[in-house]
């Protein structure tokens, strides 16, 4: 497996390999971040310990397992497909608790804050997202 371009960067088979674990670090050095400004150190450490620990179970988890593998390498069309899935899945499950929860805020007398704004980003993106495909397949 080439792991370099001849320019020598990166191939990007190894770019997207390493950036679970590269994301989980960025958000763990945000949750620290937030932390330390919101004087809640302990909650931004745990974030951080959290998030690095995710990320180092990724790519031990893609030692053993296809799955986490092909997650890892992107190569496999198959295992795309179920990621793709998932986060539909995902992706729904989330929606259907915002809008809920919009309701319960809703009976209990409040503005539906922050549930309303977080079901607008939801609708326009897919809207957004449904007319850009439509328009690029």
């Amino acid at each position: 497996m080439q792991t370099h371009d001849t320019d020598g960067r990166p191939s990007p088979s190894r770019l997207v390999r390493w950036s679970v674990p590269g994301l989980a670090g960025v958000a763990g050095l945000g949750y620290l971040v937030a932390g330390i400004i919101g004087g809640q150190v302990d909650i931004g450490v745990a974030g951080l310990v959290i998030m690095a620990l995710a990320g180092a179970g990724f790519v031990l988890l893609t030692r053993v397992s296809e799955t986490a593998a092909g997650l890892a390498t992107r190569s496999d069309e198959r295992i795309n497909s179920i990621d793709r899935d998932a986060s539909l899945v995902a992706g729904l499950a989330v929606l259907a608790a915002v809008l809920v929860l919009f309701m319960v805020e809703i009976a209990r007398g409040e503005d539906g804050s922050p549930y309303y704004q977080l079901s607008a980003l939801g609708g326009v993106t897919y809207l957004a997202a449904l007319v850009w495909l439509r328009l690029t397949r």
